[in-house]
């Protein structure tokens, strides 16, 4: 068994979970496994056609059972919840099967690879009654969660404005598993580039921290780095239901090295600044700069927690609970058609 890469999360056994993984890549491998054991929870089974996928979660989770199609996860009474952590082109169908069989699902981000299929997954989870939710950890990173209390005391009076930058270095070749597989460089597969794959996580967070969606959306992509035949930067501007503007940058083509996760809420008394708190792990730094220009750092609490352990103890209060507000496939389906708004307007994607 491997040591989870996560910090524990507080969660008593009345939410302990038993989950399943379909597609074990390295999110779920380094991110998502370990986080559901840090929750409390048990990984009771593996679905990946790969073999050496399914070998890889043979020796970090011995008693987890193993199989090559999703089948035998679904008559699975052990499993509880799903996370679906497959390419973007295969969400739908195991989302719709996972529903069929009137299990709970956590489905990477993004919702689907198309608009269309999206909307069939939402239909789907709504049809069956049963609990969906897209993973956007970043709405469980604690800095995150301080950053939404602060915003809702007023530390900033009005907030006016969100910028964000959220950015990497993804190469044509890059692989972490050693797969030798990018599909998120096949338009095919992935739906787009690194709009389809970055935005999503800050759409979703504007709206977190402010408590209302974005409605008014406009973007312009680059292919401008990598030789691939998706977008590898995009510009987004988009304004919320109460006005609040929103303005983001993602990329593939920022060096690793170089500063590329940045958050920042504009308000009529103040700023908030997070820099790198956007992303898997916890930690980062977040400041609060008043209006004549004093700053002092903005406390953090449980700050070293993980998001991604947040994350699934949260998914395991809502399924106990039946409180829905947590996880919401119609707020998720509304961020994949800013996304597709966005792509449409481009030009350069016509």
């Amino acid at each position: 068994m491997v040591t989870a890469l996560v910090a524990p999360v507080a969660c008593s056994p009345s939410r302990s979970l038993g989950w399943g993984i379909v597609g074990y890549g390295w999110v779920a491998r380094d991110y998502a496994a370990p986080a559901m054991l840090a929750a409390g929870h048990a990984l009771r089974a593996v679905s990946d056609p790969s073999p050496a996928a399914r070998e890889a979660a043979r020796a970090a989770y011995p008693g987890a059972a193993l199989h090559g199609d999703l089948a035998p996860m679904l008559a699975d009474p052990a499993v509880q919840a799903i996370y679906v952590a497959t390419p973007n082109h295969l969400h739908r169908a195991a989302v719709e099967a996972c529903a069929a069989a009137g299990k709970a699902v956590l489905c990477e981000k993004p919702m689907a690879a198309t608009l269309a299929d999206a909307e069939a997954m939402a239909a789907a989870a709504r049809r069956a009654g049963i609990l969906y939710g897209t993973a956007f950890d970043q709405r469980h990173h604690p800095a995150h969660a301080a950053i939404r209390e602060a915003l809702s005391g007023g530390l900033i009076g009005t907030p006016t404005a969100i910028r964000i930058a959220y950015a990497c270095w993804l190469g044509p070749g890059w692989s972490v598993t050693g797969e030798g597989d990018n599909w998120r460089a096949d338009p095919a597969r992935a739906g787009g580039g690194a709009l389809m794959d970055l935005a999503p996580h800050g759409l979703d967070l504007a709206d977190y921290l402010l408590g209302e969606p974005i409605e008014t959306i406009a973007a312009l992509t680059q292919r401008r780095v990598q030789d691939y035949a998706v977008d590898d930067g995009a510009l987004l501007i988009g304004r919320t239901a109460g006005g609040v503007l929103v303005q983001m940058h993602v990329a593939y083509n920022c060096p690793d090295a170089l500063p590329r996760r940045r958050l920042e809420v504009l308000g009529s008394t103040g700023q908030i600044l997070a820099e790198n708190t956007m992303g898997q792990d916890a930690g980062g730094r977040v400041t609060h700069t008043d209006r004549l220009g004093r700053s002092a750092a903005l406390p953090v609490p449980d700050a070293e927690a993980s998001p991604f352990a947040r994350q699934m103890a949260a998914f395991a209060r809502a399924l106990a609970s039946g409180d829905r507000t947590s996880f919401s496939a119609s707020r998720d389906l509304h961020t994949m058609q800013l996304l597709h708004r966005a792509y449409a307007g481009d030009p350069a994607c016509h």
